[in-house]
């Protein structure tokens, strides 16, 4: 199970990921975020993964599609409070990495 918290505010979208981002629910996340963020032209996105326990490779996944979403718009992407554990599943991503929400909003630096 998957629980997704979305709020905009200030140009960045904060996405905030509770439970396991695995290949049964990467679909919320590739058929309603990327799309949003396609759609609204989203520039700038948070991940914050404080509450993800799991990840596989469909979730990795998901994550890439979200920044490629990001990079389409000329954009900027963070995660934030990543685990050690999902830290070594996400390295490969090459997606910068915040200790919290407000470290983020500097390294996206709008």
């Amino acid at each position: 199970m998957l629980k997704v918290d979305m709020e905009y505010d200030k140009g960045i979208l904060y996405v905030r990921l509770e439970g396991n981002l695995t290949h049964d629910v990467a679909y919320k996340i590739n058929n309603y975020i990327v799309p949003a963020v396609l759609k609204h032209k989203i520039k700038y996105l948070v991940f914050n993964l404080f509450l993800l326990k799991d990840l596989d490779e469909s979730g990795l996944d998901a994550l890439l599609n979200t920044k490629c979403a990001i990079r389409t718009n000329k954009g900027k992407i963070c995660l934030c409070e990543v685990s050690d554990e999902i830290r070594t599943k996400i390295k490969k991503l090459r997606i910068n990495i915040a200790s919290n929400e407000l470290a983020a909003n500097r390294l996206i630096n709008i």
